[in-house]
């Protein structure tokens, strides 16, 4: 009960914002981030001293090579932090945008975009989430309520601290951002009980974290997708840009949810695929993990399970396949898909139709990397998460993705 209580004020601390909040002018909000953004610079230090300590219990813990990489932060990657809520700022401002229209009676009614209120999310061993998040909500006009992973625990107090002095010293609420600094599961659970407080949660992490959220979570929620994304060579696929993709889409950063966990190739180039794709990984020490036939290609690899073919690894692992034609390899990702990227290498565009238009992920490439499935590729700014459902949200998440709408109506004393 202690831990409800604690969660619920810092709830009803960020409802409270939020209201104040909504009243500021979008001048006003761009501003507060350019603060922000120029107290990131000017505490990079503080913030990098923070995540050695990360690193170093990470380090302790077990914690992967790649998912090391992916919760370190150095002098670069703070000012990447910086720049992203700089190109926040630049943005058009989500709220206020809509339509209006006269009935014939007289009623001017007006459409017009608003924030959700209260975002709440939960999500693991990425700092860079926690600034990317509070950038976007607050450009938005949304407060938020941030519950990072134990990983990244003291980076995440570093920034937000930075992120509220920041408010402070531009009129905001500092409010408007809070951080759950208990990184135990009854806290988590207790945040996905605080219905008339948080007006949505978003979960961003692996399937459990994910599915534990959209079962049991009391408050509306957007599921964003573990990323089991695939990479199919067709049979007509020119080989060295099969080859350029895929090495891409695995290897340049395993550990983010738009790298690739399984290739598929067409039996026709299959043996070629896959021995200059084995080659031409061995520099990233990438383990291959194949059905019969691959294991035949590439002698001396293990034997991929079901189990393998369902699993998103966030590292250097890949699980490969030989199938015999396009609509095999579309069953195969029907079947292992979380709904996330896919792409095929091809250059006959039947093909490529039947796969873009048979696969409901959110989204499909045809000759390009998956690796572009983010917000700021995609030209949206920093997003707040990659949303594989339908409702209200699908694909990156941007501003747009975190404002609702309201109706005005104004008359002259009418009735009904």
């Amino acid at each position: 009960m202690e831990i409800y209580e604690e969660i619920k004020a810092l709830c009803q601390n960020a409802k409270e914002a939020s209201y104040t909040l909504s009243t500021k002018s979008g001048k006003e909000r761009n501003g507060a981030l350019l603060e922000i953004a120029k107290e990131l610079r000017a505490n990079a230090n503080q913030i990098i001293e923070a995540n050695k300590v990360d690193l170093s219990n990470a380090k302790d813990n077990g914690i992967s090579d790649a998912m090391l990489d992916r919760l370190m932060l150095n002098s670069e990657r703070v000012e990447g932090l910086a720049l992203a809520i700089e190109h926040v700022v630049s943005l058009p401002d989500p709220i206020g945008n809509g339509t209006t229209f006269t009935r014939p009676n007289g009623l001017k009614i007006e459409c017009t975009s608003v924030p959700l209120g209260v975002v709440a999310m939960i999500y693991e061993a990425r700092p860079n989430v926690t600034p990317d998040a509070a950038s976007l909500c607050l450009k938005s006009g949304n407060s938020v309520v941030l519950r990072g992973g134990k990983e990244a625990i003291n980076t995440n107090k570093a920034v937000v601290k930075v992120i509220r002095q920041a408010l402070v010293s531009c009129g905001f609420d500092e409010n408007c951002v809070c951080l759950v600094e208990n990184t135990s599961r009854d806290c988590a659970n207790a945040l996905m009980e605080m219905r008339g407080l948080v007006d949505v949660l978003i979960p961003r992490g692996g399937k459990g974290l994910i599915q534990n959220v959209v079962t049991n979570a009391k408050v509306p929620v957007i599921e964003t997708g573990a990323g089991n994304c695939h990479l199919y060579v067709d049979e007509s696929a020119d080989i060295d840009m099969a080859i350029k993709v895929a090495i891409n889409a695995k290897c340049s950063r395993p550990s983010v949810c738009n790298a690739i966990e399984t290739v598929l190739a067409h039996e026709s180039v299959a043996k070629e695929f896959f021995t200059r794709f084995y080659e031409e990984t061995r520099k990233f020490n990438l383990e291959f993990r194949g059905c019969p036939q691959v294991c035949e290609i590439l002698n001396g690899i293990t034997l991929a399970t079901d189990t393998d073919f369902d699993t998103e690894y966030d590292d250097y692992i890949v699980s490969c396949k030989v199938v015999k034609d396009v609509y095999e390899a579309v069953d195969h990702i029907r079947k292992y898909s979380t709904g996330h990227s896919e792409s095929i290498i091809t250059e006959n565009p039947r093909n490529a139709d039947y796969f873009v238009n048979g696969i409901d992920s959110c989204s499909l490439y045809v000759n390009a990397s998956t690796r572009f499935t983010d917000g700021g590729e995609f030209g949206l700014g920093a997003e707040i998460g990659i949303s594989t459902q339908k409702l209200h949200a699908r694909g990156p998440m941007g501003l747009s993705a975190l404002t609702t709408q309201k109706y005005i109506i104004k008359g002259d004393g009418h009735i009904r």
